[in-house]
């Protein structure tokens, strides 16, 4: 249903189409002056879609041009590295802030343990791991509000789970939402912030495949470790400089748009610490 009310002309779906189409000319653009330099035998390997494209075209030298992705697949691939590496980590950032701002003394805390850490000098590699406070503080961030909402997987074969047999091509959907918020798995506080829950590391936080904020299994994202580098890299910076608080002008209001989004946006004033 989602799909075919996509494609109503409303002032909305214009307005997403407009932007769709800007993005796909603009990788387009990117991708066949890529594509050129690589046959001039230029080096282009200094990113994910550099090697992409490299790998791409030599194998398609090797199998034949109809074993190659095509620019379309190529585009597609860019527009879900984007969403998941940069989007999702944005949105763990933005709840991060503003969960901080609803209890200010975990953000005294958080931010105790940074300068603690590092002072007010640039993060380093080696101070990451030793980080309690604020990978807590992440962790249930992100139990709260997972950055995708649902996991989808289709069945390729037969498969049988628990007394139910599912034909080929069966949808799978598990919604992380109601997951991580499960009172049987976390208690009756489930809907609370509570970073303390992860004081002994996700294992004993709770049940095994209760908190599924990259997945699991052997489709797990492959850039949880990134992700969450990226995330206590940003958050320590701002503890570091800033101190944050929501505006009057705030409003809760979760909303799912691909991430999981403060629907009325954000407001949190910031003062320099």
């Amino acid at each position: 249903m989602y799909s075919l009310l996509s494609y109503l002309p409303t002032k909305k779906n214009k307005w997403m189409m407009e932007i769709n189409q800007e993005v796909e000319t603009i990788l387009r653009d990117m991708i066949h002056q890529r594509e050129k330099a690589i046959l001039k035998g230029e080096n282009t390997r200094n990113d994910l879609l550099g090697i992409l494209l490299e790998t791409n075209i030599r194998e398609s030298q090797e199998a034949g041009i109809k074993n190659a992705m095509k620019t379309e697949d190529i585009i597609d691939e860019c527009k879900l590295f984007y969403i998941a590496g940069h989007e999702t980590t944005t949105a763990s950032l933005t709840w991060a802030l503003i969960l901080l701002s609803m209890h200010p003394e975990w953000q005294d805390r958080a931010r105790e343990e940074v300068k603690e850490l590092f002072g007010e000098s640039k993060p380093g590699y080696d101070g990451l791991s030793k980080l309690k406070i604020v990978t807590m503080i992440l962790h249930e961030v992100m139990r709260l509000y997972p950055p995708i909402n649902f996991l989808e997987r289709r069945a390729a074969a037969e498969v049988k789970v628990g007394k139910v047999t599912y034909p080929p091509g069966a949808h799978f959907m598990l919604p992380f939402i109601f997951l991580h918020r499960d009172p049987e798995s976390w208690g009756p506080d489930a809907n609370e912030f509570k970073p303390e829950r992860f004081a002994e590391g996700i294992s004993k936080a709770s049940v095994q495949g209760a908190f599924l904020p990259f997945g699991g299994g052997p489709r797990v994202c492959i850039g949880q470790n990134f992700s969450m580098l990226e995330a206590k890299l940003c958050l320590i910076r701002i503890l570091q400089h800033f101190r944050f608080e929501l505006s009057p002008a705030y409003a809760h209001a979760p909303y799912n748009l691909v991430t999981m989004q403060p629907q009325y946006g954000a407001q949190i004033i910031i003062r320099r610490c």
